[in-house]
């Protein structure tokens, strides 16, 4: 009887309470709809969206090394998507998605009912792929607990929307192409090429579970950083393609004992192969989009999805970063041995101040108006920091001024390999680490180049007519008008007596001669004749010239030396082939950058072949010989600059130039003896060491193995003297050995 009371009530109640629930929730929607919580796509913004797409950076080889983008995403078509991806990603993530349309009712009253009723909060969201595709696509800028179901319905709404407009494989593709994969890579194409080093469609079965699994938790399910985890929710990926009857029982237990195994590579600045070849890359495209603008056509090389064709040989590459780090680490323990306890980046407390008043932190303190030494005692608290060595990284507690007493010891280094033929890049190291040292001794360091200028000087000497065969006293001689000026010869034979042929005295590197074959020559004449093989940087009009102290870059040298076997024609090295759209349109190709003329007659140009490959076989490389056992066709030219400051080898073999660099950054410190620090010792090793790998790899049969063209024979003939020859008896009986003779310069500026 009570219940026949109350019950009109209840149900008249319970149905206002009902229908004012349900006009909120529909005003609610509407609400949501027509743009009362913020703009909704309409179906012909849906039907257009674009992505923003990588720009790929290939070797000449086709090796994919880099990629250029704000957001790290590589957009593929169906057809790449093999088969079992798909069933992958709708057993696990919408197992219904091939008959719903866009939203899953079903699902999303299990979600309700178990969320709201059961207090289960390890439910889920019930969302669809397409809802998922909503919000790769529109992600939510309000992430507040109350504005969860705004956005939740927005989802909806902007679902059901794509669904009207495209088919199931359609929404898969654009899903696939915008999913996030974490560490700012987006889209299956790129996490496949980061996690596997391969296509999409060459993913494995169980290749394929672990991208798909890492959608539930990017971080939590990355197979690099929680393998375990990773190789548990791969597994339950493959569970569920059983469940749904996309792989046997068999199948799947196969598949689960596989064990996880990552090819992974960074596509990041600072890592990779070839960092300092992908900047000045970079930096090139830059230029080449900006150049393309005024013509009409706008690219932006971190979101138009350009293909960059580079000249790098991959193999070559990866041989020549592996042969710098293990030579430049053992240089750089003998670096340090050799200075012991008092090194100066020890003990030079006036060279570290100097340091310290150049850095970032100084000058912004110096502004605010502090003193020098109240500024010093602030760079001198610790705090914890990341040195960095060629062990790897530590944490330690240092100052700004024990960081850089840290790395103020660093050796550096800067190596090109080109084809001589072309100019075309093959390999390009600009340090040691692209990370903590970014300036790049390839293309933007000047140094001296020390005695590998004087092939110019010999160059110049033998077009104005000076034979071969002419010989030089090496005797020192004192410039009055240079204040005293006297080059010497480094190491202590006794030459005041000695005469040196020009092939003896440049393959041996003798200073003093160089210095009178220049004199003899013309200062001017020497100049233009290193302009015309490709030398543009401003040259010193001193007779120093003809000791290196004139300041070029790596790569311009490298063109310049490349004259010697490509016809007398200076080439100018050069990056980049081609590039294309994302469709392999080509946009632009490059063609190589060459000389018109040749800067010297070929029968100069044979002489000077001949001359430098004495240097390698007799002279002051001839360590290549002895010590690395090369038996390669190979002229070149050590240098070293004054107090042992720089460390040069350029080699030269019928196909390639390869020109390194060895130094310090910081000017104010050289190798502490001419031993450790001479070209040939500190730079030619990352020549001998890459071309001994070279020649173990028969692919490179085509560089090692070309030999030089035989000489004329009255280029022969011309070479035909003895090397040294000895002052006569009367003309040793009046020369003071001890006294240098001195001269007034008639070819520089006093």
């Amino acid at each position: 009887m009570i219940l026949k009371r109350i019950k009109p009530h209840f149900v008249k109640y319970g149905a206002i309470a009902l229908l004012s629930a349900m006009a909120l929730v529909f005003i609610f929607f509407l609400s949501i709809y027509f743009g009362a919580w913020g703009t909704l796509p309409k179906k012909n913004e849906l039907s257009d969206f674009k992505y923003q797409r990588a720009s790929e950076v290939y070797t000449a080889d086709s090796v994919l090394i880099g990629k250029f983008y704000l957001f790290d995403r590589q957009p593929i078509s169906y057809e790449d998507f093999p088969q079992h991806l798909l069933d992958a990603l709708v057993a696990i993530e919408d197992e219904r998605f091939y008959n719903h349309s866009g939203i899953d009712y079903t699902s999303l009253m299990r979600v309700a009912v178990k969320t709201i009723l059961m207090q289960d909060q390890s439910a889920g969201g019930g969302s669809t792929l397409t809802q998922q595709l909503a919000k790769n696509l529109y992600p939510r800028k309000d992430r507040k607990k109350a504005n969860i179901a705004v956005n939740k319905v927005k989802e909806m709404i902007i679902a059901s929307r794509l669904e009207d407009l495209y088919s199931k494989e359609e929404i898969l593709t654009h899903y696939l192409n915008t999913v996030s994969f974490g560490d700012n890579v987006f889209g299956v194409e790129s996490a496949s090429l980061k996690f596997f080093n391969k296509r999409t469609k060459q993913l494995t079965v169980e290749e394929a579970a672990v991208l798909v699994g890492m959608l539930k938790a990017t971080y939590g399910y990355n197979p690099r950083v929680f393998p375990e985890n990773s190789f548990n929710r791969r597994n339950l990926v493959l569970q569920s393609m059983y469940s749904n009857e996309f792989v046997s029982e068999s199948q799947k237990d196969s598949l689960i004992q596989i064990p996880l195994k990552l090819d992974y590579q960074e596509f990041d600045h600072n890592s990779g192969l070839a960092p300092y070849f992908r900047e000045e890359v970079r930096k090139q495209m830059i230029k080449w989009a900006k150049a393309q603008k005024e013509k009409g056509n706008d690219y932006n090389i971190y979101t138009s999805g350009l293909k960059v064709y580079t000249t790098l040989n991959y193999k070559m590459q990866v041989i020549a970063e592996d042969v710098m780090k293990a030579h430049m680490k053992s240089l750089q323990q003998s670096f340090e041995k050799s200075y012991g306890k008092n090194a100066p980046w020890k003990t030079d407390k006036t060279l570290l101040t100097k340091l310290a008043k150049k850095t970032v932190a100084f000058q912004r303190l110096k502004k605010s108006g502090l003193a020098d030494n109240v500024i010093l005692d602030s760079l001198a608290k610790k705090r914890k920091m990341t040195f960095v060595d060629w062990e790897g990284e530590k944490s330690v507690e240092a100052s700004t001024l024990d960081s850089i007493q840290h790395y103020m010891k660093f050796l550096n280094t800067g190596s090109l390999a080109i084809d001589s033929k072309t100019g075309a890049v093959q390999t390009w190291i600009g340090g040691v680490d692209f990370e903590h040292f970014k300036y790049d001794h390839v293309a933007q360091s000047k140094r001296q180049v020390g005695s590998t200028f004087k092939p110019f000087v010999y160059t110049a000497a033998l077009e104005v007519g000076i034979e071969p065969c002419t010989y030089f006293s090496a005797q020192e001689v004192e410039y009055k008008n240079l204040k005293g000026w006297s080059p010497s010869n480094s190491g202590e034979k006794d030459e005041e007596y000695l005469n040196y042929s020009m092939e003896e005295a440049l393959s041996n590197s003798v200073n003093t001669v160089a210095v009178k074959v220049l004199e003899q020559t013309g200062i001017e004449n020497v100049i233009v004749q290193a302009k015309n093989m490709g030398i543009f940087s401003e040259l010193p009009h001193q007779p120093s010239l003809a000791l290196g102290t004139g300041e070029i870059y790596l790569n311009e040298l490298a063109g310049a030396y490349a004259s010697y076997v490509n016809g007398g024609k200076a080439v100018y090295p050069y990056l980049i082939q081609g590039i294309t759209n994302q469709k392999d349109s080509i946009l632009e190709h490059f063609e190589p950058k060459r000389a018109r003329k040749s800067a010297f007659s070929e029968e100069n140009r044979q002489i000077m072949i001949e001359i430098m490959k004495s240097t390698i076989n007799s002279g002051t490389a001839s360590r290549i010989r002895s010590s690395y056992k090369l038996n390669n066709d190979i002229a070149g030219k050590t240098g070293t600059t004054q107090n042992n400051k720089d460390a040069w080898f350029v080699a030269l073999t019928p196909k390639l130039v390869h020109v390194t660099w060895v130094g310090l950054d910081n000017h104010e410190i050289g190798f502490r003896s001419t031993r450790l620090g001479q070209g040939a010792n500190a730079a030619l090793p990352l020549f001998a060491l890459w071309m001994q790998k070279l020649n173990k790899n028969p692919e490179f049969d085509d560089i090692t193995k070309a030999r030089f063209k035989r000489p004329s024979s009255r280029v022969l003939e011309k070479l035909d003297c003895e090397p040294v020859k000895r002052d006569g008896f009367f003309k040793r009986l009046f020369k003071n050995p001890n006294k240098s003779k001195k001269f007034r310069t008639k070819n520089s500026n006093p």
